[in-house]
């Protein structure tokens, strides 16, 4: 079963809770989005609201994907960038696909609808993502056309004495 993607959707209550249930989920699967499990929705709702903001100020747009239950299975967030010598490229933001959908290629199917997002943004030509090394993402990132553009070890401290590399990738639009 492929998952339907949109881009921008409207905010609605329904949205907002399966985007901070599949964050909930895939961070309590041992996802890399920003957290270290275990946690609560009361735990990631802070940052679905920052993004939130984000989107109301038009900032960040938010792409999610349903599967044929209408459930919310995978999302991303696409964040312009507001430095005017770099607003030819946005961030790709806390990528997810709900576990009990992974290994079936939406992982890959979502990093497309993303690329397809950020062409119909005027005057965006690549893409740039940031990952936790260790886990063998960036590999991933790179099987979907991303380049590693830079690493800084260390930078990321999961536990004390767990430090993991910050990976940076990009992808040309162009």
């Amino acid at each position: 079963m492929s998952l339907t993607f949109s881009f921008d959707p409207p905010l609605a209550p329904d949205l907002r809770d399966g985007v901070l249930d599949l964050w909930t989920d895939v961070t309590n699967a041992g996802g890399s989005v920003g957290f270290v499990p275990p946690v609560t929705r009361e735990d990631v709702r802070p940052e679905l609201v920052k993004h939130m903001v984000g989107m109301a100020e038009g900032r960040t747009r938010l792409l999610v994907g349903r599967d044929g239950a209408g459930r919310v299975a995978a999302a991303a967030f696409l964040a312009l960038n507001t430095h005017r010598l770099m607003t030819h490229w946005l961030w790709l933001y806390t990528v997810m696909v709900h576990p009990r959908h992974q290994g079936r290629g939406h992982g890959r199917d979502l990093l497309a609808a993303a690329a397809d997002a950020a062409r119909t943004v005027e005057g965006i030509e690549a893409i740039r993502l940031t990952c936790r090394g260790g886990l063998g993402l960036e590999r991933f990132y790179e099987s979907c056309g991303y380049k590693e553009v830079g690493r800084v070890p260390g930078a990321i401290r999961v536990a004390p004495g767990d430090d993991r590399d910050d990976v940076f990738l990009l992808l040309s639009l162009t």
